[in-house]
């Protein structure tokens, strides 16, 4: 005759074959955005993320530390930085794939923005994980509001090459008809400032935000003669995080040539809308003017009369 205990165990291995443990379902990967300089600049939102995850996944979690540290949240803290990417990402997904809930956050701004993160965020949509974004502080769109460039688009560049040949060539590119928006260390902001005017010439304008939203905030919009100049008024002008942002260039006659060949093609079939936008997509050129064009040449182009078929 079986004892009890082993017609327990018999009972529950029946069960659990007739009622197997359902699998984890995965957690939620959160990117979260902490303020660049000034801890007020913390949403509710995202404070509110990093009291309830279940891990924080940080590029230096000592900095992190000073963020929690001022709200008085505790939160377990591992480090996922430029060295550690592939292999910490790989850890964190193990923890998403069992249930766990993951804040990712930068020292400052918005994660995956020329800091760590994206990787990581790549491999959770492949892993089917779910990816939430808690928007917030970011250095580039804080210097672009700023700025005062009126434009319907603008190009981020992030960090230029620390090279000068590799900068200079990448300069090359970055000659364009709406506005530009760098990142730039202080030891190398004066070589910069000089590669562009080499590249753009003396007149165009920048705009230098350095220390955005910290105690020796500075914002100034000038030409790029007397950007060096300004640097080097004051000392401290040349320390801190700058964030460049370049005013629009000037549209070449031979642009202008181009623009208006293919939007005199694009308007044999197309609205003057779609015509300028297509148009846009092709050369570059500001829409809003390749639209007052096509409205202006509208009249002048035949209308197209379709082919008869039998």
């Amino acid at each position: 005759m079986r004892s009890p205990f082993a017609l327990r165990l018999t009972d529950q291995h029946n069960r659990a074959l007739t009622h197997p443990t359902p699998p984890a379902v995965p957690g939620t990967l959160y990117v979260v955005a902490t303020p660049i300089g000034n801890l007020a600049d913390a949403s509710a939102r995202a404070l509110e993320t990093l009291r309830q995850v279940d891990l924080l996944a940080c590029e230096d979690t000592r900095t992190t530390r000073t963020l929690l540290a001022r709200h008085g949240i505790e939160r377990p803290a591992v480090a996922l930085h430029a060295h550690n990417e592939r292999a910490a990402s790989a850890k964190l997904l193990a923890a998403l794939g069992e249930g766990r809930s993951v804040a990712l956050v930068t020292d400052a701004g918005t994660p995956g923005i020329s800091d760590p993160g994206a990787l990581l965020v790549e491999q959770a949509h492949r892993a089917g994980i779910r990816v939430v974004p808690v928007p917030g502080p970011n250095a580039a769109v804080a210097a672009y509001s700023a700025a005062g460039f009126a434009a319907d688009r603008f190009v981020f560049a992030g960090f230029l090459p620390a090279k000068a040949a590799a900068r200079r060539k990448a300069l090359q590119s970055l000659d364009l008809p709406w506005p530009v928006i760098l990142y730039e260390a202080p030891h190398r902001v004066l070589e910069t400032v000089d590669d562009l005017v080499r590249q753009l010439g003396a007149e165009r304008e920048i705009v230098i935000a350095r220390e955005l939203t910290k105690k020796f905030e500075e914002v100034a919009r000038l030409p790029l003669a007397q950007a060096a100049v300004w640097l080097q008024a004051h000392a401290h002008r040349q320390q801190g995080e700058f964030v460049l942002v370049l005013g629009p260039g000037l549209v070449k006659e031979g642009d202008i040539a181009q623009a208006e060949h293919v939007l005199e093609v694009l308007l044999e079939s197309l609205s003057a809308s779609e015509a300028a936008r297509l148009a846009a997509r092709i050369t570059g050129m500001p829409r809003n003017a390749l639209y007052k064009l096509a409205v202006e040449n509208r009249g002048k182009i035949p209308p197209v009369t379709p082919r008869r078929t039998r």
